[in-house]
């Protein structure tokens, strides 16, 4: 994960939308590290000691660590990764990684009429505001969308964050619904194998490092992902990459050495070769198509 956060201008017709998006980010805190970091603004920024009142909601997924929470209507509570913190506007709150493993969060804050409207018919409670979900690939792709959009700011941008925050909100709430005793084990560390591919897809981050960390052995763990996902851990993991660069080559400013090298593939003739193998054209030719340019 690359440490980001931006803070956002809004207009008068953004607001006017009835869901603005505030803010956007994604901290890893590595264990024994000082949080939050000091680099936030003045009214973001709190310590444990007093804590923080914010004037938004804010939604964190914490996906990798542990931690605690505190707030006015609910008392310490242990946060475990999988995570969702809900943070209510006017609520004094508190929350910090555990010294031991630190963590990984992705978060957004917002205001508007809707997430009002949501809150005052008790789909989401200051009561209740830790949401335990597991790894969900489809809310944490949502946050990542978001904090995607917000790193260019292009016109029109508000809308389509603001809607994929609803988009996330309705998941959350289903996954909450859905999300029981019988889940079974297996399904869950599927889930979470996928969320550390997704969340380590700019690393060399091998599946048999996945088996370990999930504290399961390899064979296992590669039958089970390919009986749920259909593809294997390895096969898993060159997909994501594969849709990562299609992403990156929509951007003129990356090479596609830059790339190869960003999604650590061995070498820029081996990220080719893989790509036309998985598209059926090579990188450039990908990206003529994509940005309207003649073919050469």
């Amino acid at each position: 994960m690359t440490n980001y956060y931006k803070y956002l201008p809004l207009s008068t017709e953004d607001k006017k939308w009835g869901l603005h998006i505030l803010n956007a980010g994604c901290i890893s805190t590595a264990a024994a590290a000082n949080y939050p970091i000091l680099t936030h603004p003045a009214d973001y920024y709190f310590d444990w000691n007093t804590g923080r009142i914010l004037d938004e909601y804010q939604f964190l997924y914490i996906t990798k660590g542990t931690g605690i929470f505190e707030s006015d209507s609910c008392k310490y509570q242990a946060v475990k990764a999988g995570t969702v913190l809900v943070l209510f506007p006017g609520e004094r709150h508190r929350y910090k990684p555990s010294e031991e493993t630190g963590w990984d969060e992705y978060w957004i804050g917002l205001k508007g009429e809707i997430i009002d409207n949501l809150v005052h018919n008790g789909f989401f409670k200051p009561e209740s505001p830790c949401l335990y979900i597991g790894f969900n690939e489809q809310i944490f792709n949502l946050f990542d969308t978001i904090i995607e959009k917000t790193k260019t700011e292009t016109s029109g941008y508000q809308p389509l964050v603001s809607g994929a925050a609803l988009h996330l909100m309705g998941s959350l709430h289903a996954a909450l619904k859905q999300n029981s005793a019988e889940h079974e084990e297996r399904e869950i560390l599927v889930n979470k194998a996928r969320l550390l591919f997704r969340s380590n897809i700019d690393k060399a981050f091998s599946p048999e490092q996945a088996a370990e960390e999930l504290q399961v052995g390899y064979s296992w763990f590669r039958k089970v992902f390919k009986n749920y996902t259909g593809l294997s851990p390895g096969q898993y993991c060159i997909q994501l990459k594969i849709e990562k660069a299609r992403t990156m080559l929509s951007d003129p400013n990356l090479s596609v050495k830059e790339i190869a090298y960003t999604l650590k593939f061995e070498s820029s003739f081996y990220f080719s070769k893989l790509f036309k193998e998985k598209t059926g054209i090579t990188p450039t030719a990908y990206r003529q198509r994509a940005l309207g340019l003649p073919n050469t």
